[in-house]
């Protein structure tokens, strides 16, 4: 049984198929890179996997269990966490406090105890604090934790994003666009950690534009243009592939193919 098991997926918009019929697996420890040129679907296919899309067709299947159009809080309660595109980072609070908010759907002591500070919720509340420091010290920004994250690089926000991900303690994550706006320091440093991730057994999708860290840290590749799933395999074999450098890499993937 795959950790994650994509079936026929698909979506309709005002009778564009915007996705069809795409499906692939991912199973724990694996790099799963989901490619393609602007307005191949690409994050369409990610809002339905993690719930912010109700798909028209196909199923979810996370762990065995059909999952599809669950909302995303009960996903990530079953074990899939996902970041986006955009930063969704607190900008005003501390690098520590945004941690610490990736361990607020963990949490499950009652309201009464949080508004009297009893002592269980400030067990709560230090259990939380130590492991948004072990998180920040996994993604390298344990000497930040104090620091306004509004002060931090582009590159450091992204992997505060990836540790407030974390703190859900994900069996599967997903991952959009994670190097977007990195310079190349910032890109290798997210590749190890994204690297780092996957070696501990966690299953993770990947959205992402830079074809040399795709090609570098995949071990499979699905490929898409329009919609449609037209490819898809090792990152050798998709780099070769005819239809994939028609519909999108061109000599980028030959180059990628090369240095890797």
């Amino acid at each position: 049984m795959s950790l994650l098991e994509i079936k026929g997926l698909g979506i309709t918009f005002g009778g564009l198929k915007a996705v069809q019929d795409v499906g692939f697996k991912v199973e724990p420890g694996e790099i799963v890179s989901v490619i393609g040129p602007n307005g191949a679907g690409k994050t369409t296919l990610f809002n339905m996997i993690s719930g912010v899309y109700q798909p028209g067709s196909g199923q979810v299947l996370l762990k065995g269990e059909d999952v599809t159009g669950m909302a995303p809080n009960h996903l990530a309660e079953r074990g899939m966490s996902r970041t986006f595109q955009n930063l969704q980072i607190f900008q005003n609070m501390t690098v520590l406090e945004n941690a610490i908010a990736g361990y607020h759907l963990r949490e499950r002591g009652p309201v009464l105890a949080d508004l009297l500070n009893l002592p269980s919720s400030r067990r709560r509340a230090k259990a939380a604090a130590e492991g948004a420091r072990a998180l920040l010290a996994r993604v390298g920004l344990d000497r930040a934790a104090e620091r306004e994250a509004g002060n931090l690089s582009y590159g450091a926000l992204k992997r505060l994003e990836i540790a407030r991900a974390l703190a859900l303690d994900p069996a599967v994550l997903l991952l959009d666009e994670p190097a977007a706006g990195c310079n190349a320091v910032e890109t290798e440093e997210i590749d190890h950690l994204i690297a780092e991730v996957a070696a501990s057994g966690v299953a993770i999708l990947l959205v992402e534009h830079d074809m040399k860290m795709v090609m570098r840290i995949s071990n499979h590749i699905v490929v898409l243009d329009h919609g449609e799933k037209i490819a898809e395999g090792d990152p050798a074999t998709v780099s070769r592939n005819p239809a994939v450098i028609a519909a999108y890499l061109g000599t980028e993937a030959e180059v990628a193919h090369a240095d890797g």
